[in-house]
């Protein structure tokens, strides 16, 4: 089974996400943590996440990047939560060594997803909606506005369902 929950900051899909987890009959849970910190603000959001999923019995692992076998035989009869993937289209964009083409960065999330698939019962990703601000930002962010796009249409086709969270509420789609 595959989820994939949407919405906006703040918005309370994370939390969402992992009652998806919790409330399964999968005792062996797996987040994997895409969150790459960057300065003081990152910090605190990692260390608050790590938080608010203390005592839920997950087991985590913290992978900015490159998801293609991050399991490694981990995923048997496992729920595995993905958070997030703007920040892995992200970090898949942005390589510390400098920017690289959109397209092969499409390429690694898709691999990476589809090993998820693969080597799990439930999966779970979350997702961000940036789309709708309207601001023409640059070509660098543009590049990246274009990629976490595509990969959320990729995700909603092959998602067994999908759950868009708006201010704490759940609206199946």
């Amino acid at each position: 089974m595959f989820y994939l929950v949407t919405g906006g900051s703040g918005s309370g899909k994370s939390e969402y996400a992992e009652n998806l987890i919790t409330s399964s009959l999968f005792s062996n849970r797996i987040y994997l943590a895409a969150m790459e910190a960057w300065g003081e603000e990152g910090r605190k959001r990692v260390l608050r996440h790590r938080r608010l999923r203390q005592g839920k019995g997950f087991f985590t692992i913290e992978r900015p990047r490159n998801l293609k076998g991050v399991l490694d035989g981990r995923g048997e009869d496992a729920a595995v939560l993905l958070e997030c993937m703007s920040n892995l289209a992200a970090n898949e964009l942005f390589l510390p060594s400098g920017m690289r083409n959109a397209l092969e960065a499409e390429d690694s999330i898709k691999e990476g997803i589809c090993h998820l698939e693969e080597n799990s019962s439930l999966l779970v990703v979350v997702t961000n909606e940036i789309f709708s601000d309207g601001v023409d930002y640059g070509p660098e962010t543009g590049e990246y506005i274009w990629l976490l796009g595509r990969m959320n249409v990729w995700l909603a086709e092959r998602a067994d369902a999908l759950v868009k969270v708006t201010a704490g509420i759940p609206e199946w789609m």
